[in-house]
């Protein structure tokens, strides 16, 4: 019986150790903190303040590891937008910026935020540098509750353009260009048959559609 308390524990524990770890990516269209401007590479120690200057009052201080975070009040979810710990890839928000300082959000939930000193200042990417780094590479996919009319592929960047094809069910969306809110896209999908065209990213208030497939 005490082995397999034991075996039990041990399970658990690789349980909650591997939920520590997990990948966070967006899945699903949101319409809160859309009025962001881009995102910023987290390192492991986070220290943000009130004010961007470093006299200011302490709002908050983090530490992170691929494995879990400090103080345990934080998860990896409230944190980051994305965070892949296989690539110590770890992404907030980003909602102001000056020369030196990124104003981050910290808590998803609730969208608290706090000024970061940039350490680098190449660590930060506007959505449109993101997109195209990370969308080129890996490609995109739709996020669910995204219209309908995100799957029609335009023959210009413009609503009114006409449709020269529809997505059914896609497999890969490749990426080639990123054009304001839209993006020239070739796309694999059902129907197996090449099919390119541009399609929305994102609506003009911000509202995201799609997002790169980093894996």
């Amino acid at each position: 019986m005490k082995k397999i308390l034991v075996g039990l524990i041990v399970v658990m524990l690789g349980l909650m150790q591997a939920s520590w770890a997990a990948d966070v990516m967006p899945q699903t269209v949101s319409t809160k903190y859309t009025a962001t401007l881009g995102l910023y590479q987290a390192s492991n120690e986070i220290t943000l303040y009130k004010e961007p200057r470093e006299n200011a009052p302490v709002v908050h201080s983090i530490k992170w590891n691929e494995k879990e975070v400090f103080p345990d009040s934080v998860n990896f979810s409230d944190l980051f937008v994305v965070f892949i710990p296989s690539k110590r890839l770890a992404l907030m928000a980003v909602t102001d910026e000056t020369e030196d300082w990124v104003q981050v959000i910290y808590n998803n939930s609730d969208g608290s935020t706090g000024w970061m000193k940039k350490d680098d200042p190449y660590k930060f990417m506007s959505w449109l540098n993101f997109y195209n780094m990370y969308g080129r590479k890996y490609g995109l996919y739709v996020l669910k509750d995204a219209p309908e009319t995100v799957n029609d592929l335009h023959s210009a960047t413009d609503d009114s353009s006409q449709i020269v094809t529809r997505m059914k069910m896609p497999e890969f969306i490749k990426l080639h260009a990123v054009k304001g809110n839209w993006v020239l896209v070739s796309v694999s999908d059902i129907e197996d048959k090449p099919k390119t065209g541009y399609i929305r990213w994102r609506a003009d208030n911000g509202i995201k559609y799609l997002f790169p497939a980093i894996k």
